[in-house]
């Protein structure tokens, strides 16, 4: 596969020149040329994304802006949205769709990425990305300790919260429509899962 064949998925980046897959750090991930893909590293392995879709990137838009929202208005810190690189825990780097940083964690934010978990992470997973999202990059978010993970499916307007419990995500449930998201670490809240695809 060449960096010019079509992504339909997430798919491990075997042909960047680097340090070979499972062996990648933030330092040769950043000295990636700038080649207009979208890469990640989990558990050391660099993958590359395929570019998303605009319904995809308008649900985006719009839990970064209730999000942003939110946090801002009630002082508790800040929210941010991808492109960003955030480096997890040694060759773990992602950039998750919609994330927020309580404001005991803004030193986190180092200018250049955010280093350390996140507080509350969002990914909106497209059928390209879904796979990826509820396994290699579940696994690197519980790892780092992120307490909180949403998984947003588009097609069905379904949002599931995930929670960490002793080390594991634990699901609060499937929620639709009107149903109000229970966030632990945003309480108080007032945002419905329609909003998302309104």
């Amino acid at each position: 596969m060449t960096t010019r064949a079509k992504l339909f998925s997430v798919t491990p980046a075997d042909w960047v020149p680097g340090p070979g897959q499972g062996r990648w750090t933030y330092q040769e991930y950043a000295a990636i040329p700038e080649d207009g893909h979208r890469y990640e590293v989990v558990n050391g392995v660099l993958y590359m994304a395929p570019s998303p879709s605009s319904n995809h990137q308008d649900i985006v838009l719009a839990i970064a802006s209730y999000l942003r929202f939110y946090v801002k208005s009630t002082g508790l810190g800040k929210a941010y949205v991808a492109p960003l690189d955030v480096e997890l825990s040694y060759g773990n780097i992602v950039q998750p769709d919609v994330f927020v940083l309580l404001n005991e964690h803004l030193d986190q934010d180092i200018g250049s990425r955010i280093v350390g978990a996140p507080d509350l992470v969002v990914e909106v997973a497209s059928p390209s990305t879904a796979r990826h999202d509820l396994s290699e990059k579940l696994q690197a978010y519980g790892a780092a300790g992120v307490p909180e993970y949403w998984v947003v499916t588009p097609d069905a307007h379904v949002v599931e919260v995930l929670i960490l419990d002793r080390g594991t995500y634990r699901s609060l449930g499937l929620f639709i429509a009107d149903d109000v998201l229970p966030s632990q670490v945003l309480p108080g809240l007032p945002m419905t899962v329609e909003q998302f695809f309104s």
